[in-house]
């Protein structure tokens, strides 16, 4: 009876090690190279480029999970501040390049609060 109250518990050890934690795939890295053909618009407007575009689609196509969503939102927002760009040029991008990402590109934004 030991033996079988023994294999139980290291079977549930087992499921618990091996039950999947919530992780960003998507770096930092790969959301600055997806969207460096896009930095001319962003800081002074213009015409938007095909290759920013998609940069931008290939972006929210990578952007999977939550913890993806997130992870993209917080670089976003740190390459807000770094980048210096135009807010409403930021702001407008998703959508000129024919896509909708759940939150605002903005030094501001909270992407911990954000629900995906």
């Amino acid at each position: 009876m030991a033996g079988i109250k023994v294999a139980c518990l290291v079977l549930m050890c087992m499921a618990v090690v091996a039950a999947p934690i919530a992780q960003a795939a998507i770096t930092c890295g790969q959301v600055s190279g997806q969207l460096a053909p896009c930095i001319g618009y962003l800081r002074s407007g213009g015409p938007v480029s095909r290759q920013c575009c998609g940069g931008v689609r290939a972006l929210v196509a990578a952007a999977q999970s939550t913890a993806d969503k997130q992870a993209a939102c917080n670089c976003l927002k740190s390459a807000s501040s770094a980048i210096k760009f135009n807010p409403a040029n930021a702001a407008s991008l998703p959508g000129k390049c024919g896509v909708r990402i759940p939150y605002k590109i903005s030094s501001s934004t909270n992407c911990a609060t954000i629900k995906f």
